[in-house]
C-alpha cells in the first residue's frame, strides 16, 4: 500500500494558515498533551504517529498517542476503531523494544474481510516505538517541547523506512544522515510537514519531517474567578496560557491552581514591559474593572500585537471604552472582538469560558466567527496571501 501525504495537506494538519504579524500557530497539540503525560508517569511505553494517509482520515500525519504498559493511553488517532488493534503491536514493540510500521486500509471491501470494519474510506500508516524514559523518542519529543512551549518552532523527523537507522523520531541532529538533516532545516524554513524519500545504492529511507509551530497562547488580562474555566479549557486543548493582574489575592489563587499557566502580578499600564505582545495569538481583557480595561486596551492598541482582542462585557461597555480611549482606539479596529465568545446561548462561567476558547480556536483557524468580530475584520485565512 502506498501513501503519499502531500505537503499542503501535513503542513494544514499542523498550522493553522499564517497571519500577517501574528507568530506561526499549531493547533494539533497531541504533543503537549502526551508530554503532560509522560512527565508525571515513569511507566514504559509506545508511541504512535500517523505518518502517512490516504483518502479520509480521522487525524493526519504528524498525529500522536502515547500507549502506556497497563493499556491505558493518551490521545487518539482514529475515532477508536483503530486503537484496539494498536494496542496489540503496542504489546508487541514493549515486548521486543523493537519499532515498527503497520498499516490501515479501509478505503473497500477488504476492510470489513481484515476485521477493522472502520468504513471510513481512507488509509493511513502509524510508526510504533519504545517511548519510555531515556528512550531517543522520549529526547526527541522533550526536546520539541521544550522549543515550542518558548514560542520557538522546531521540527521532528519520524524515520518509518530504513536499512540503515533503527525506526523512530528523531531531532534534525546526528545521527541522521546528512541529506535528512538538510531536508527537515528546508522543512522547517518553509514552515511544513512533508514526505521524504532518498533511495540510491547503500541509502533507502523514507521519513515524515514534520515542522512544529508553537501551540496557541493565550493572554488574560484579569485573573478573577471566571478567568478560571478559560484557563482550565484553553490547557486541555494543550495551549499556554498567561494570566496578569494587579491584584494580588487574586494572582495567588490563579497561581495555586494553575502551576502550568505563568501567573502575574502587574498593573495594567505596564503590560507592554511585562509581557511579549508579539509572541502572544491572542488576548482576553476581562479584569471586570473599567479603568483596568481601559489601561489594558491602551497598551494593546499602542503594541499592535495580539492581532485578536477579546472585550468580555456588553457592548454598551465596549463602546464606553471606546469612547473613553478616542482616537488612540483606532488601531484596535480591526483586532478588538466584544462582546467576546461565539454565540453558544452561554450563561454559566463554564459556557461563556468555552464560548470564547471556541471563537479563539476558529479564528486561529481561519473558520468563519460570528457578528462580534468589527466589521469587516479579516481572518486568518483571508490575511495569509501575504505571507506566503
Amino acid at each position: 500500500m502506498e501513501l503519499e501525504p502531500t505537503a499542503t495537506a501535513a503542513a494544514a494538519a499542523s498550522s493553522a494558515a499564517p497571519v500577517v504579524g501574528r507568530p506561526e500557530v499549531r493547533l494539533d497539540t497531541s504533543l503537549e498533551l502526551l508530554l503532560e503525560r509522560a512527565r508525571s508517569d515513569a511507566m514504559p511505553s509506545v508511541l504512535a504517529t500517523v505518518v502517512a494517509t490516504a483518502g479520509s482520515t480521522y487525524r493526519k500525519p504528524g498525529a500522536r498517542m502515547l500507549i502506556m504498559a497497563d493499556g491505558s493511553s493518551v490521545g487518539l488517532l482514529s475515532g477508536g476503531c483503530l486503537e484496539a488493534d494498536l494496542m496489540i503491536h503496542a504489546r508487541q514493540v514493549l515486548d521486543t523494544g523493537v519499532a515498527r510500521a503497520v498499516e490501515y486500509d479501509m478505503r473497500g471491501p477488504d476492510d470489513i474481510l481484515f476485521g477493522i470494519g472502520a468504513g471510513c474510506e481512507g488509509a493511513m500508516r502509524v510508526l510504533l516505538e519504545p517511548a519510555g524514559p531515556g528512550s531517543i523518542a522520549s529526547q526527541a519529543l522533550l526536546a520539541a517541547g521544550n522549543s515550542t512551549g518558548n514560542g520557538v518552532s522546531t521540527s521532528l523527523v519520524i524515520v518509518h523506512q530504513s536499512d540503515q537507522l533503527a525506526l523512530g523520531s528523531y531531532r534534525a541532529a546526528a545521527p541522521l544522515p546528512a541529506p535528512l538533516i538538510a531536508a527537515a532545516q528546508q522543512a522547517l524554513g518553509a514552515a511544513t510537514t512533508r514526505d521524504f524519500r532518498l533511495d540510491v545504492p547503500g541509502q533507502r529511507w523514507r521519513a515524515l519531517l514534520q515542522c512544529l509551530a508553537p501551540p496557541p497562547h493565550l493572554l488574560l488580562c484579569g485573573a478573577g474567578p471566571d478567568a478560571e474555566p478559560v484557563v482550565s479549557i484553553a490547557q486541555a486543548l494543550g495551549w499556554r496560557v498567561t494570566l496578569v493582574d494587579h491584584r494580588s489575592a487574586y494572582v495567588a489563587t490563579l497561581a495555586a491552581r494553575f502551576p502550568r499557566a505563568r501567573v502575574l502580578e502587574s498593573e495594567p499600564g505596564a503590560l507592554r514591559s511585562r509581557i511579549e505582545l508579539d509572541r502572544c495569538h491572542a488576548v482576553v481583557v476581562m479584569s471586570h474593572h473599567l479603568p483596568s480595561d481601559l489601561a489594558y486596551l491602551r497598551e494593546l492598541a499602542a503594541a499592535g500585537a495580539p492581532a485578536y482582542v477579546g472585550l468580555l462585557g456588553p457592548l454598551a461597555r465596549r463602546q464606553r471604552l471606546a469612547s473613553e480611549l478616542g482616537p488612540a482606539a483606532e488601531p484596535l479596529q480591526s483586532r478588538l472582538r466584544g462582546p467576546v465568545g461565539m454565540d453558544l446561548g452561554a450563561v454559566t462561567p463554564e459556557a461563556i469560558a468555552l464560548a470564547i476558547v471556541s471563537q479563539i480556536h476558529a479564528w486561529l483557524a481561519g473558520r468563519p466567527i460570528d457578528a462580534t468580530a468589527p466589521p469587516g475584520a479579516p481572518r486568518p485565512s483571508q490575511l495569509s496571501a501575504a505571507s506566503a
